[in-house]
């Protein structure tokens, strides 16, 4: 319900700790993510989430950013299909003595 709400309004959203859910609820967000870019990258209007058969409007606009803490107890390392939907960037404390 979450992505469907981001894609009809048009909005962002950041999920913070990704790597903490679930690996069985990793694969349905991997799916969703998929059927929604996908969508962006044909231009349509309206598309539906495999599985689902309700329309959902799509709002161009829409995007979805995640957090994660690698290393920690308790985090789990995406899947290779998940990573491949998102890009990744690194940020570290700065040397503020340098």
């Amino acid at each position: 319900k979450i992505f469907k709400g981001l894609c009809q309004g048009g909005l962002w959203g950041c999920f913070d700790e990704f790597n903490r859910i679930t690996l069985p609820v990793l694969s349905v967000v991997a799916q969703q993510v998929l059927a929604i870019q996908n969508a962006k990258k044909q231009g349509l209007e309206v598309f539906q989430f495999p599985g689902d058969p309700q329309n959902v409007t799509l709002q161009p606009v829409c995007a979805f950013f995640i957090t994660m803490n690698p290393g920690y107890a308790g985090r789990t390392e995406l899947p290779e299909n998940l990573k491949a939907l998102f890009r990744s960037c690194a940020m570290i404390r700065p040397d503020m003595k340098l």
